[in-house]
């Protein structure tokens, strides 16, 4: 009689799990900026630098530049692109450094005459390989194609649009005013909120972010805004509540809308589409009692 041998029953593969856990990064991300004219305040992103969260501390793990000055040169025909291009190399010199170790944001501020800034930190906590993330963020600040940039100021203004036709059929229009950000940051300061009013309680600020050509303006306002809202705060005795308004139907399927919205989100900023700013303008008149 032929003897059935036995089928062992598969032991679970103990290291799946560590090795999930081991590519789950959390990473910081820092788009480096050329600003020509620090008094228009007009940049292009030209670089981002990496930084992961580890055990022992945090560590520089990455840097990326354009590879494509054609963005640089649209906004300054007579950039130095040998200088913008050796950042990278002195940048790469403190991979594997400590962040208390690195020395480039204090060469971005001191020796480049501010030229050359850093952004605020982008937070993102990622299940990929740190390089693949790397790479489609990069792509996301320093590629943008050009056919889309150019539909990004009607974008935003047509969101201007929609939501000034709103705020006038409420009536609410003369009441409300832009906000600029200079008493609450530093002098100087270009940046100002689209429009805002002061209910006794809050502070309600509505700003247009088009993301329909970059994402760069949604992820500046994520940037600044945790800095300027504590100041605000206290300066006007009562918390900012800001509401990014966005177009309908907004394909949140693309990445970096995704990634933008998630930020936005983190930093405590409501957002809302187009569609919804006649029940905002309403809520705006109930509460200025026009």
């Amino acid at each position: 009689m032929r003897s059935r041998k036995k089928t062992l029953p598969q032991r679970p593969r103990r290291n799946a799990g560590i090795r999930k856990l081991a590519e789950k990064k959390k990473l910081e991300y820092f788009l480096l900026r050329y600003v020509p004219d620090a008094v228009k305040g007009e940049f292009v992103n030209f670089g981002l630098v990496a930084i992961e969260h580890k055990e022992d501390g945090a560590e520089l793990v990455d840097v990326r530049i354009t590879k494509d000055w054609g963005r640089v040169r649209c906004l300054d025909p007579d950039a130095d692109l040998d200088l913008l291009s050796g950042i990278e190399r002195a940048i790469r010199e403190e991979v594997g450094f400590k962040r208390t170790q690195l020395t480039f944001f204090r060469k971005m501020e001191d020796s480049f005459s501010g030229i050359v800034q850093v952004s605020g930190v982008m937070p993102a906590l990622t299940e990929q390989l740190q390089a693949v993330e790397t790479e489609t963020v990069a792509k996301m600040f320093l590629e943008t194609v050009r056919a889309r940039r150019t539909q990004e100021p009607s974008g935003r203004r047509k969101i201007l649009e929609t939501m000034r036709d709103a705020f006038e059929d409420a009536g609410v229009m003369p009441f409300l005013n832009s906000v600029p950000t200079e008493p609450y940051t530093k002098a100087g300061d270009p940046f100002a909120f689209d429009f805002g009013y002061n209910t006794g309680k809050e502070m309600r600020l509505f700003h247009a972010v088009s993301m329909k050509a970059s994402v760069d303006a949604a992820v500046m306002l994520a940037a600044r805004f945790p800095k300027i809202a504590p100041a605000m705060a206290q300066r006007t005795e009562v918390p900012p509540i800001l509401t990014a308004v966005v177009v309908a139907g907004l394909d949140r399927s693309r990445n970096e809308v995704g990634f933008a919205l998630e930020m936005m989100q983190e930093s405590q900023i409501v957002v809302a589409e187009t569609s919804e700013m006649a029940a905002l303008a309403e809520r705006a008149r109930v509460e200025l009692r026009v």
